[in-house]
């Protein structure tokens, strides 16, 4: 039985889809500009593939706990699901609840490692195969998978690879996760780290930091919930930005083509962004609009 949500499952799902009696994922939620109801990219897929799929509001529900032990499922793969799963659920499965967790335990447990480890500067993170208990992230480990971080790369674009890391790990273990023949690993309690959920606030970058900070910060936020520059124009949305080793002071223009200003040390080159109000559009466009000239200071705290 499959436990997901986000697109950070889907991977796993399409490499047990043969071997699924039941895929749970998340209500539909509003969304778009009209707020829309849409399913998950988990039960979207579900779905194309042929999969029967339920949405409980509540996973800890007595009911829908009764249904999924009446399938007796051999275990329950969890991946970027978000609910926490009761005692009661995970002792439906034969072998219990194994989770796929989007870093190297026990570093960055929680809601968001991936974010986090970016938002960080990590040059490494992975994939931690995991056996569920009450704690959040705090089970016994079954497997680890390394991968080195690109300094480049986005929320988005790691993701995809971890998801896919992901999805290599369950087909190389559901056989013995089924059979229950797999090793066991306590964790080192002692290292553990929390990956609390991304705010606005944690992904609005500061002017007075330096700019490597503040690049880790935009690379954490994007694509979601992206990253934002506070300005005197109103907040600006980013989407393409890149570290650029000019100086100067804090919030100065220090170009104009390519549109790049100044932070507490360094300085970053807005490729793309989205002043308030108005559509996506190339940073130097925005700088010839506004007028800007090199000198002018842009900054808002």
């Amino acid at each position: 039985m499959f436990f997901g949500t986000a697109e950070f499952a889907v991977p796993s799902l399409e490499a047990i889809a043969a071997d699924c009696v039941l895929v749970v994922s998340q209500p539909d939620r509003p969304s778009g500009r009209g707020l829309d109801l849409r399913p998950s990219p988990v039960k979207s897929r579900s779905l194309e593939l042929g999969l029967p799929v339920v949405t409980p509001e509540k996973a800890r529900a007595p009911e829908f706990i009764e249904t999924v032990c009446g399938l007796a499922p051999d275990f329950l793969l969890v991946a970027a699901y978000g609910q926490i799963l009761s005692t009661d659920l995970l002792s439906c499965g034969k072998h219990g609840g194994i989770n796929l967790h989007g870093s190297i335990l026990p570093l960055y447990r929680g809601a968001a490692p991936i974010q986090r480890c970016l938002l960080n500067g990590d040059s490494e993170t992975g994939v931690t195969l995991m056996q569920m208990e009450r704690g959040m992230d705090t089970g016994p480990m079954i497997a680890v998978e390394r991968l080195a971080i690109n300094p480049k790369e986005t929320y988005g674009e790691l993701q995809g690879r971890l998801a896919r890391l992901a999805a290599k790990m369950t087909t190389e273990w559901k056989s013995q996760l089924a059979s229950g023949d797999y090793p066991s690993q306590e964790q080192d309690h002692t290292k553990a780290t929390h990956a609390a959920k991304m705010t606005k606030e944690d992904a609005t970058l500061n002017w007075s930091h330096s700019a490597q900070a503040e690049f880790n910060r935009f690379r954490g936020s994007t694509p979601s919930p992206g990253a934002s520059l506070p300005s005197i124009f109103g907040p600006i949305k980013l989407s393409k930005v890149r570290l650029n080793e000019r100086s100067g002071p804090t919030g100065e223009v220090l170009a104009l083509n390519p549109f790049i200003v100044a932070f507490g040390k360094g300085s970053l080159e807005l490729i793309e962004i989205q002043p308030s109000g108005r559509k996506r559009m190339a940073g130097r466009e925005f700088a010839n609009g506004a007028r800007l000239t090199v000198g002018s200071n842009i900054a808002y705290n």
